[in-house]
């Protein structure tokens, strides 16, 4: 018996297996062909997969993953192309997962930066709250030339709160990178965006990133990433995805763990093999999704998108469309298209890249730029609704005005609604008084972000404690669940399990992770439950664990919970403090105070060692009277506790609030609650 194989693609299926005799054809991993693949991968030029026995031959196309799901979309427009020039691709991923330096790594590679430019790490993270907290916020267009092949590539945020941001760029691809950690595996937000990808019909291509780390563990985690796979509903050609493994610091990748090439060329092939070029209708009627905002000081409201139909121009006229009767007239002032890591200006963009444009001041996300004469518009963007909201309310302390620049109500309404032409995921609603509004979003880090830079942008304000947006069904409260994950080591773990039992969490999965002792728990544990969570299990866990969070479903109210033990420490005059003072009002709690800090009457200035409030007169001076000859005695007070405006949001209650300045962050008791107390 004689056998010969050639390969276009290193993961296929066997062409034998026929689905209606056999029901459960089995799937051939990355890894499990390694050995079979001695040739480097610019050599597979094969188109087919072709085994011959005896006089017996069987040929049958390989396909990269591309979705069933496009498939009647092609067929209905068959008049479309696809451009084999341009590819356009998203970077998804669990948060720290490694996305952002495996950008760095791609464009460092392509030689976008001059060999002695000063290049800093994560490039792509360029806004000043995402370089403190080390996190992406916002998604970020560049693109790379490879093999004359243009890739566009769009860096997504992966934290669960930047969802919204994450489902809007999903519009402007083909195909996606989904980059998973090769210790960890999928985490709940690799489902999420693994969840979106696939609804909307894109090729995969799984990049096994951090093989470099010694509990590595790679074929763990694509047999873990290929069971999420089929629990999605992934169609069969979905399943049969490319796995690429990486190291994004090193800058190295290979189709196999053992043997990386000494660059990220297998990455780059595979993008070019795996991932389709768009499908366009170049003789068509102009069609633009605007799908990301920009704004600049010169040029104005920037609209970014991919061009689905026809051709761009300079100083074009174009019809700009919400819905098929809501449309208006603008002019192109100007078009650029992103070259390396800048905008470039250009005169024209045909169908299937992505581009800028300038000249429409009242673009919004979600519409069409459209032919003037013939267009039409294309299906509006859909997020995910919000399941957390907090109100926001000008500032009432007697400190307002002092540090702050915008103080009224008028600047703060302006504000939040402004923020909504951006963020789709967020919405505000006016509150029950003129003063006061809700502002609801996909969790607290999604609010607080938005607070954050409202403070960096000089206003001052007052926000309430987070509360969960319920529904009625069927005359039964519901309230939203999530699937919370924690990394905990061994001898931590049971006071990190008493703590989510006390929040109404249910365990869904325990296990070891590495050869570290780590155990990753998995609970289904109320919205409500994860209030306050994130510093009582670092507490708990002496700073070891790791939480991660996304929302589930709706389910039916679990009850009550109590998320904080202990009342707080509340001034109860105007003043300056004092050293005396905080010396006696320590032994009742830890202070967030030091001597000589400014406070007013209803501030908080500590946490209470037992539950309910108490008064304290923390700028209480030393009798100056019935002086004695012997020397003072030496104060030693205790480093007071410095929270963070997340920390202080986490921390306040139903009849407390944060006090939001560009310079400070105070809590203080809610007076109009205080008031309500007094009537009764």
């Amino acid at each position: 018996m004689e056998m010969a194989i050639t390969f276009h693609n290193s993961s296929f299926k066997s062409p034998f297996i026929n689905p209606s005799s056999n029901p459960k054809p089995k799937f051939l991993f990355p890894t499990q062909l390694s050995g079979l693949i001695s040739s480097p991968l610019s050599s597979f030029n094969s188109k087919t997969t072709c085994l011959k026995f005896g006089s017996r031959t069987f040929t049958k196309p390989v396909k990269c993953s591309i979705s069933q799901a496009a498939q009647p979309a092609i067929e209905k427009r068959s008049q479309l192309k696809r451009r084999s020039d341009i590819r356009n691709i998203a970077i998804v991923a669990h948060v720290d997962h490694g996305k952002t330096t495996l950008v760095d790594a791609m464009l460092k590679q392509s030689k976008v930066f001059r060999d002695n430019q000063f290049v800093q790490e994560r490039v792509m993270d360029s806004n000043d709250l995402e370089r403190e907290r080390g996190i992406t916020i916002l998604s970020k267009n560049t693109s790379i030339t490879y093999k004359d092949t243009k890739i566009n590539i769009i860096d997504t945020p992966g934290h669960s709160d930047f969802g919204g941001e994450v489902e809007r760029i999903l519009n402007m691809v083909e195909g996606v990178l989904l980059v998973v950690d090769s210790v960890e595996g999928p985490m709940p937000q690799t489902r999420f965006v693994l969840k979106k990808a696939l609804e909307f019909g894109h090729a995969v291509v799984v990049v096994v990133n951090k093989i470099d780390r010694p509990s590595a563990r790679p074929d763990f985690v694509i047999n873990s990433t290929f069971e999420l796979f089929i629990e999605l509903n992934a169609s069969d050609e979905q399943c049969d995805f490319q796995a690429i493994y990486a190291s994004g610091i090193k800058g190295k990748a290979g189709l196999s763990a053992d043997n990386l090439a000494e660059d990220l060329g297998p990455l780059f092939e595979s993008i070019i093999r795996c991932i389709p070029g768009p499908h366009i209708d170049k003789d068509g009627a102009l069609q633009m999704l605007a799908t990301n905002i920009e704004y600049d000081e010169h040029k104005g409201r920037i609209a970014i998108g991919r061009l689905h139909a026809g051709v761009l121009l300079k100083g074009m006229e174009v019809r700009v469309c919400t819905s098929e009767d809501s449309c208006r007239y603008a002019r192109i002032s100007e078009l650029f298209v992103y070259e390396k890591f800048s905008k470039t200006p250009v005169e024209r963009v045909e169908a299937g890249d992505i581009c800028a444009v300038c000249g429409i001041e009242d673009i919004q996300i979600g519409e069409t730029i459209a032919d003037k004469a013939f267009g039409k518009p294309l299906p509006a963007i859909k997020v995910e609704e919000p399941t957390v909201k907090m109100a926001f309310s000008i500032n009432t302390s007697p400190f307002v005005g002092r540090e702050g620049k915008y103080v009224t109500s008028r600047n703060l309404r302006d504000r939040l609604y402004c923020e909504l032409e951006r963020n789709l995921a967020m919405r505000v609603e006016d509150g029950e008084t003129a003063d006061t509004f809700i502002v609801s979003g996909r969790g607290t880090l999604h609010i607080t972000i938005l607070i954050e830079n409202m403070r960096r942008e000089g206003y001052e304000f007052m926000v309430g404690p987070p509360k969960v947006i319920n529904k009625k069904v069927a005359d039964k409260l519901l309230e939203p669940y999530e699937i919370a994950t924690v990394e905990v080591p061994e001898e931590h773990m049971g006071a990190v399990v008493e703590l989510l039992g006390r929040r109404r969490g249910q365990m869904i999965d325990m296990q070891g992770v590495g050869a570290e002792g780590t155990t990753l728990l998995k609970y289904k544990i109320p919205t409500r439950g994860l209030l306050g969570l994130r510093n009582a299990i670092l507490t708990a866990s002496r700073g070891t664990a790791i939480l991660n969070t996304i929302f589930d479903s709706y389910g039916p109210w679990a009850g009550d919970i109590v998320t904080r033990d202990q009342g707080s420490l509340v001034a109860f005059e105007d003043g300056s403090s004092t050293s005396y003072a905080i010396a006696s009002s320590q032994e009742r709690g830890q202070m967030f105070i030091g001597p000589g800090t400014e406070v007013y009457k209803g501030q908080i200035v500590g946490i209470h060692q037992r539950p309910g409030d108490l008064s304290l007169n923390v700028c209480k001076k030393k009798a100056a009277t019935n002086v004695r000859s012997n020397k003072e005695q030496t104060v030693v007070l205790d480093t007071p506790l410095d929270y963070s405006l997340d920390d202080c949001i986490e921390y306040i209650q139903e009849d407390e609030l944060v006090e939001v300045t560009p310079s400070s962050i105070r809590m203080c008791k809610n007076p109009k609650f205080a008031a309500a107390k007094k009537s009764r």
